[in-house]
């Protein structure tokens, strides 16, 4: 019986960190300066889908900042007991995203609700004014993350955030304008509904992926029958099991394997096994391998190491 562990770390290049970096600081800049506008509008005219508006936009503030705190924690090297460094922060950050979005989604519907009853008059130019300028501000933002939001949880999150606040901008603005020419009030509190909706579609798939990697779960883009497959066409190997991938942090993934090799086989056959398998792992995204390897049939259990009922 032997242990071999595999470490291949795939980090984005110093000009993407750059990149992105200055991406986060731009959107937070540009979001917290909307933001400061929008609030004061929305006071100053008493439009709740403006405040809503600008909560939401805020609660991006928020994200925006906990997901570079994240994404510059996850480049500090490990040390001491942090044997993994802060990597797993990326997805702490996440999750608590979501949860922030969801909070503020239970308080302004609570507002909207009791608007409806009483909608007061809103000037609608100024509201739809004022959202036109979200639009360019969160459509740009948004741009500044579409090249990298495919790689990482936290820019994804991003991404989706700010492209849905430019949606929500443009329904501010028809709002607005039919209040305006209509003197329709209840528009305000209904359109306040229509953002929150939006904020809990685009949050809900951010907090299921992020709870379950919270809680070390197979990470939702890894096959573990895929895995399977990939052990048991690898010349050399006769089972493989106690399967068990995790996520490191939105960016990496780990797995622990227990692979049985056939009967007989040579040093060398075994070594070129493993490295066969650690680039099927690659293409699997899973860059962290950690394999214990058995040698001999015997130590394949065939309840465990059957391609349709290995043991997780």
């Amino acid at each position: 019986m032997s242990h071999d562990h595999h470490h291949h770390h795939h980090h984005p290049s110093p000009a993407s960190d750059g990149r992105l970096t200055k991406a986060f600081v731009w959107g937070i800049g540009l979001n917290l300066i909307f933001v400061l506008v929008e609030t004061t509008t929305g006071l100053m005219t008493g439009s709740l889908a403006l405040l809503t508006d600008a909560g939401h936009n805020l609660s991006d503030v928020g994200s925006l900042a906990l997901a570079l705190l994240a994404f510059r924690l996850a480049r500090i090297r490990p040390k001491g007991p942090y044997s993994y460094g802060y990597r797993k922060f990326t997805v702490w950050a996440s999750l608590i995203n979501s949860l922030v979005l969801l909070a503020a989604v239970g308080i302004i519907g609570y507002e909207a609700l009791q608007r409806l009853s009483a909608p007061p008059a809103i000037p609608g130019y100024t509201v739809a004014l004022v959202a036109g300028v979200g639009i360019v501000v969160n459509a740009f933002s948004a741009w500044l993350f579409h090249r990298d939001q495919s790689d990482d949880l936290n820019v994804r999150g991003a991404y989706l955030h700010l492209a849905a606040d430019a949606a929500v901008s443009a329904g501010v603005v028809v709002a607005g304008l039919l209040m305006q020419f209509t003197g329709w009030g209840w528009l305000d509190p209904l359109i306040s509904f229509l953002i929150l909706g939006v904020i809990l579609w685009s949050t809900w798939g951010l907090l299921r992926d992020s709870f379950r990697l919270a809680l070390d779960a197979v990470p939702p883009q890894i096959d573990t029958d895929a895995v399977r497959a990939a052990a048991l066409a690898t010349q050399g190997v006769a089972g493989i099991h106690h399967i068990h991938v995790w996520a490191m942090s939105t960016m990496e993934n780990a797995l622990t394997a227990h692979l049985v090799l056939e009967e007989g086989i040579t040093p060398e056959g075994a070594a070129r096994a493993k490295h066969q398998f650690r680039h099927a792992l690659e293409h699997l995204n899973i860059a962290h391998a950690t394999l214990e390897t058995e040698f001999g049939t015997e130590a394949c259990v065939a309840r465990e190491c059957a391609g349709s009922g290995a043991e997780l």
